[in-house]
């Protein structure tokens, strides 16, 4: 599995992009209008309790529309806020601060809401089920993404398509499951193996055979447990499909391992951040 790392050089290419996003043509033209461009001190304080997550981000773009801020960070990434809580400190120029703040709070808000909402997740699973995320993801944006989920507590699931053998129901559609998990053996060369299961009978055929994990897909949480206990003994097990904050505590009773979750990437709603000069 692909290690997330957002190094400083990523992090800055990001911000660029993100600001030549926000400022073609011709830059911030209401801000321009401002006479008074002295220098001020702003704050970045939390709407909501939350999980941090992107405060790097935030501080290099800043830092790219004028390297003369000074962005002091209060909180560190990871870790946890309430409401009104001080998050960072800038000092600049008014028009520096106002150019730079919606991108920067864009990066802080979508990270700490994916970080807090996995965060969620991992509590009402406990210690023995791992929270993990899928692809479900942003184009472009899964990187930072699975950061975020990472600081929420949460586990890395496969980056992308090389990173592991996952033989979903599609794949076996109209292949015989047994030789389509035979042929991934064959192929391993290091990969971890894992096949998709809708029933019983399914887990039932391939049993025993050289794979690591069985993700048990959209099964009812009778079935589940029943898959968990026959397979535990042979493979990792998995639960996908459906899962939500609701049914999150059953699922993790099963005994499954680890519980694939798309809304914490997919929906995971934004953090409540301002700027307050």
């Amino acid at each position: 599995m692909s290690k997330i790392k957002l190094s400083e050089t990523f992090i800055k290419e990001r911000v660029k992009l993100a600001l030549a996003e926000d400022l073609f043509p011709n830059g911030d033209i209401t801000s321009n209008l401002l006479r008074n461009n002295k220098i001020i001190t702003a704050r970045i304080l939390s709407n909501q309790k939350a999980i941090i997550g992107g405060l790097d981000f935030v501080k290099y773009t800043f830092a790219q529309v004028d390297d003369k801020i000074k962005f002091i960070a209060k909180k560190k990434d990871g870790s946890q806020v309430k409401k009104n809580s001080l998050v960072a400190t800038i000092k600049g120029k008014t028009k520096s601060i106002l150019i730079a703040e919606r991108v920067a709070l864009n990066f802080l808000s979508h990270i700490s809401g994916i970080a807090t909402k996995t965060n969620e997740f991992v509590k009402l699973a406990g210690k023995k089920s791992k929270i993990c995320c899928t692809r479900k993801t942003i184009p472009f944006m899964r990187v930072i993404q699975k950061y975020g989920v990472k600081l929420g507590g949460g586990t890395n699931h496969r980056f992308n398509l090389s990173d592991e053998f996952l033989v979903k129901d599609n794949h076996i559609a109209n292949n015989n499951i047994k030789e389509i998990v035979s042929l991934a053996t064959k192929n391993k060369k290091g990969k971890k193996i894992t096949v998709e299961v809708d029933n019983l009978s399914q887990l039932k055929k391939i049993i025993g055979m050289k794979f690591d994990v069985v993700l048990f897909d959209n099964m009812n949480i009778k079935n589940l447990k029943k898959g968990v206990q026959l397979a535990k003994k042979y493979h990792k097990t998995e639960a996908s499909g459906n899962i939500n904050i609701k049914n999150i505590k059953s699922v993790a009773k099963t005994g499954v391992d680890r519980i694939s979750v798309g809304s914490i990437t997919h929906s995971a709603p934004a953090i409540d951040f301002k700027i307050d000069i």
